[in-house]
């Protein structure tokens, strides 16, 4: 669990999890419910990463770190309103490096069993293919009990998760 957000705070806020898991879309959902503008982590990825994956390659964590850093900066950068990025996040030093330009951020992990995930990740257009679903499940920290966020279940209408999340944020 986590500490409410202070009234004056702008909400910070990383929906992450897995590919297939709602990241951008239960981020879309609640970045308009708490009138804060949106941004999926994957379009700040660079070229090279967008294309190894693709390929049905796994990133590295030399693939990651510029990318988490600028994630970090981004949501650093946010305005008045705050900010709701989509980002994997998958592991704890992950989350880290986006603290390190965010301290104030927050995380929504959302978990779905893996049958739910491997049919979401059937996007026509979309990068990831769902070949890589077992090296993200494989790499995944869930959320520690310490660090600043929530783990909520995705298997409901986006609308229910989106009101979890904000309760246990403590902005809904």
């Amino acid at each position: 669990m986590t500490e409410p957000l202070e009234q004056s705070a702008r909400p910070l806020v990383v929906v992450m999890g897995v590919s297939g898991s709602g990241k951008s879309t239960v981020g879309a959902l609640l970045a308009e419910s708490l009138g804060a503008p949106f941004t999926d982590g994957d379009d700040l990825h660079p070229p090279a990463n967008v294309a190894k994956m693709a390929a049905g390659i796994p990133l590295d964590d030399d693939d990651r770190w510029p990318w988490l850093a600028a994630v970090g900066r981004t949501l650093a950068a946010a305005g008045p309103d705050g900010l709701v990025v989509a980002c994997s996040a998958l592991k704890r030093a992950y989350r880290d490096a986006i603290r390190a330009e965010a301290p104030t951020v927050r995380f929504v992990e959302l978990d779905s069993s893996p049958a739910v995930l491997a049919a979401r990740m059937v996007r026509p257009g979309h990068f990831m293919p769902p070949s890589l679903l077992a090296s993200q499940l494989a790499t995944l920290e869930p959320l520690a009990s310490d660090e600043p966020g929530v783990r909520i279940p995705n298997d409901d209408p986006p609308a229910v998760v989106i009101a979890r999340a904000a309760v246990a944020l403590g902005i809904g």
